[in-house]
């Protein structure tokens, strides 16, 4: 019979026990339980990527440099294919016609030289062509003219290279100050017929018709 009460006292004790843990967890849960907060961060976009601003000098001296460098520094690489375009196209025009300058040159040094042996303008020359005493001053003054042509178009091509340098230049420095140059929308110019009420010393009105010019900023 005791051995029943000492089995029922220890049940309701450790009934009791649990009860007390499960408080005492619950009591710690709520003091001590560090509630999980999300946090989002929003980075403006402008702090990582800072508008871009060429400088002027900067501009100028890398197209002074490198040509088309100040065009890519002021990222304006559409350029590119023009300004080497065109530095290809004058380089060879400078090359071409300076072979045809010393070819004529060469060929008009030997027709008045009058030496038998220096006969290199008989290749520029039409085929056939025999030169004697009555076409000789003919032939002399077109491989002259020839000569003088092509010295001609070699230098205007070194002039033209020189000036798509310099206008490169300019180009990027001139870019660089406009970069930020915004055209409104909005900008336009309005005309628009208008009539005008002239008064006169007599007190008659007469009405004089024109244009009315309006500009939107």
């Amino acid at each position: 019979m005791k051995l029943k009460y000492y089995i029922f006292a220890i049940f309701v004790f450790s009934c009791l026990s649990l009860w007390a843990s499960d408080d005492s967890l619950a009591v710690v849960s709520e003091s001590d339980l560090v509630q999980e907060k999300e946090v989002v961060l929003y980075v403006d976009s402008t702090l990582l990527h800072a508008e871009f601003k060429p400088q002027p000098s900067k501009a100028i001296w890398y197209a002074a440099v490198v040509p088309g460098l100040g065009q890519i520094y002021n990222r304006k690489y559409w350029k590119l294919p023009i300004l080497y375009g065109g530095a290809m196209g004058l380089t060879y025009a400078i090359s071409w016609n300076g072979g045809m300058y010393r070819d004529y040159q060469k060929a008009y040094r030997d027709i008045v030289d009058n030496d038998a042996s220096t006969q290199s303008y008989v290749n520029i020359l039409p085929q056939g062509v025999v030169i004697d005493s009555d076409n000789k001053a003919y032939y002399t003054s077109l491989l002259k003219n020839k000569q003088d042509n092509y010295l001609r178009y070699r230098d205007l091509s070194i002039i033209g290279t020189v000036g798509l340098y310099l206008l490169s230049i300019v180009d990027a420095y001139v870019d660089a100050h406009l970069y930020d140059f915004d055209v409104s929308p909005d900008l336009s110019l309005k005309i628009v017929p208008k009539a005008i009420p002239l008064k006169h010393i007599n007190h008659f009105s007469d009405v004089s018709f024109g244009l009315s010019c309006q500009f939107s900023f």
